[in-house]
């Protein structure tokens, strides 16, 4: 087994993934897990969850522009349907035709729209605590993002709120939070950029998938919930379960927004259960 980490450009900006792929899987016989972060998050959201499924699937976590160490463009249209088609483009770049999407967060919005805009490249889609029904924000708002030096507006926002209280909100268990887990959710705001780029995600995010849409969606989908969810309560994950045509909705007590750090062994067990069933 090894670990790679890499840069590609992608649609024009550089997306940074980690591949870890070990040499007796065969790449073509089982699918890959794509991992897909949430917003203000990172592959290393994954950190506790991917070591445990290495030895029976390749992996490749993705971190989305701008987050992470993916490029911070202000250029880039953060749309969630041109993010799909960067993780459609590197997939098509690593030759990898067959997929499960793992998305936590936002990046559950990204897989069902990888799903959405290419199903043939995804045999299942498991959404961890994913978001669902968020509008476009407010034209105010999107007015406002093209004021100068919004962006500092922002980096005072999150600098107000700090890493330790984003973390008390969303980890319900917060005996788990230690310095490691501050210092890798920090890490990437430590560039200015990403403010820009964040300004500019403001005006391009149109909202999630409609309901239309997802009652469309056949592929097979597993949700997982924590029940304390204060980012996106469970509520939402029994919405979507009604949509997803073909899906199924496990929850855990005890358990906030962060499932792949609060209960990776959990998560793990229910991903391959869910990936070896025949649908």
């Amino acid at each position: 087994m090894r670990s790679n980490y890499f840069t590609e450009n992608i649609n024009g900006i550089n997306v940074f993934y980690e591949f870890y792929h070990d040499s007796n899987t065969n790449i073509t016989t089982k699918p890959t897990l794509v991992m897909i972060h949430g917003f203000l998050s990172s592959s290393f959201s994954f950190r506790r969850l991917i070591p445990l499924l290495t030895k029976e699937y390749t992996i490749l976590a993705i971190d989305l522009p701008p987050f992470g160490k993916s490029e911070k463009s202000k250029k880039f249209v953060y749309s969630y349907e041109n993010l799909a088609k960067v993780v459609i483009a590197l997939l098509k770049k690593l030759e990898i035709r067959r997929t499960v999407l793992i998305g936590h967060s936002m990046g559950g919005q990204i897989a069902l729209n990888v799903s959405n805009q290419k199903p043939e490249l995804v045999e299942k889609v498991v959404l961890l605590c994913s978001s669902g029904y968020l509008k476009r924000l407010p034209p105010s708002i999107i007015y406002s993002s093209k004021m100068p030096y919004f962006y500092l507006y922002l980096k005072y926002k999150l600098a107000k709120q700090g890493p330790l209280h984003n973390l008390l909100n969303v980890v319900y268990d917060h005996s788990l939070i230690d310095d490691e887990m501050i210092e890798g959710y920090t890490k990437p705001f430590y560039d200015d950029q990403i403010f820009h780029a964040l300004t500019r995600m403001i005006r391009d995010r149109e909202g999630d998938l409609a309901t239309d849409i997802l009652k469309k969606i056949e592929t097979p989908s597993l949700l997982i919930w924590g029940e304390e969810d204060k980012v996106v309560p469970v509520a939402i994950g029994r919405r979507l379960n009604k949509d997803l045509p073909n899906s199924d909705l496990i929850t855990y007590k005890k358990t906030g927004h962060l499932l792949p750090e609060e209960k990776p062994e959990h998560v793990r067990d229910n991903i391959l259960n869910f990936v070896q069933t025949s649908y």
